[in-house]
């Protein structure tokens, strides 16, 4: 009897929290750039922040990261006020929010930012046990005739597949 009880909280625990674990993807960020190298960082946010980004409430369009002081900010990010947080006055959903990195890693890539043409784009949001981490390459941009190659390669997979299934 007890053990049934306790396999039935911990099903409803893991469904609760499936609801709030979503993944939100930066699209546009692998068609416009070319990713070099991956990083994660934790995120300094406010309370009704978090509950917004669980329910999967935040857009990363346009998002950058960038560097002041040796520190990293996520900027030009869109988390909208939690709809159930009450009367919050003075709040600005595009504020530049601190990432956590670890200094090494900072140092790195300052170096690596040296170099011609590489920027900072966040590619994915997600929940890693109760923290918000965001995912960050290093990043070239793309050319306009390089875009039209990786929809060139994008159609012809899609064709070989379609030709393989039939």
């Amino acid at each position: 009897m007890y053990i049934l009880y306790i396999k039935l909280l911990i099903f409803k625990n893991l469904c609760a929290l499936m609801v709030y674990m979503k993944t939100v993807i930066n699209k546009r960020a692998k068609f416009d750039y070319e990713l070099l190298e991956k990083y994660e960082a934790g995120l300094v946010l406010f309370g009704h922040e978090v509950k917004s980004i669980k329910t999967g409430h935040i857009s990363l369009k346009g998002a950058f990261v960038t560097l002041h002081n040796n520190e990293l900010y996520l900027t030009n990010a869109l988390i909208p006020l939690y709809t159930h947080a009450g009367n919050i006055t003075d709040y600005d959903p595009n504020r530049s929010r601190k990432l956590l990195v670890k200094k090494s890693e900072i140092r790195s890539l300052i170096g690596k930012k040296a170099q011609a043409g590489l920027t900072m784009i966040p590619i994915r949001v997600y929940t890693k046990r109760n923290l918000i981490k965001l995912e960050f390459a290093l990043a070239r941009g793309k050319a306009k005739h390089d875009k039209r190659n990786t929809i060139k390669k994008r159609e012809t997979d899609r064709n070989i597949a379609r030709a393989l299934r039939n």
